[in-house]
């Protein structure tokens, strides 16, 4: 499984591959080993190893060594994509127009033509590779318009809703 692995402003490519891991394209014969019960980690190499505690902050991490802590996002590849999806169409679609992020079949629409809505309001369900996901609302503002159906198969880019007032 490969991440982005993003600590003091850098980003770093790492790959996951069993006994191996790729980090900016190197491969290590590594594993990184959890002390059940608490948040420290083992990272045993070829060459040495280090002990580190891995702490969740939200959606982020806090990765503390001997004294010293980094502050640190992980993101998966999936995420990323996403990200990337989502940051392409909001730099060319007119401000409201919700697109899907990727093919799949509307489950649900949870909102209706003139309903005012919060930011981060649901506004569709998307099945896409077998999960539900939920396309929610960037901003406040009103329904426009709703320009799909459940059951109905949508590909990536299809507009779903129309939002008046959202950014």
């Amino acid at each position: 499984m490969k991440f982005t692995v993003t600590i003091a402003g850098r980003d770093l490519e790492v790959e996951v591959l069993g006994p191996e891991v790729r980090v900016g394209g190197r491969r290590f014969a590594a594993a990184l080993l959890r002390v059940p019960g608490t948040p420290i980690y083992h990272l045993v190499s070829e060459r040495n190893s280090r002990t580190y505690a891995l702490l969740r902050q939200g959606a982020n991490w806090q990765i503390q060594q001997g004294g010293e802590v980094w502050p640190a996002e992980v993101v998966d590849e999936r995420t990323a994509q996403l990200r990337a999806l989502l940051k392409d169409q909001r730099k060319q679609d007119a401000p409201g127009l919700v697109r899907a992020p990727m093919p799949g079949l509307v489950l649900r629409v949870d909102v209706e033509a003139g309903q005012e809505i919060a930011a981060g309001a649901g506004l569709v369900v998307l099945e896409a590779m077998k999960m539900e996901n939920e396309i929610r609302s960037s901003g406040p503002g009103r329904v426009k318009s709703v320009l799909v159906e459940p059951g109905q198969a949508v590909e990536k880019g299809t507009p779903l809703v129309e939002v008046v007032g959202q950014g």
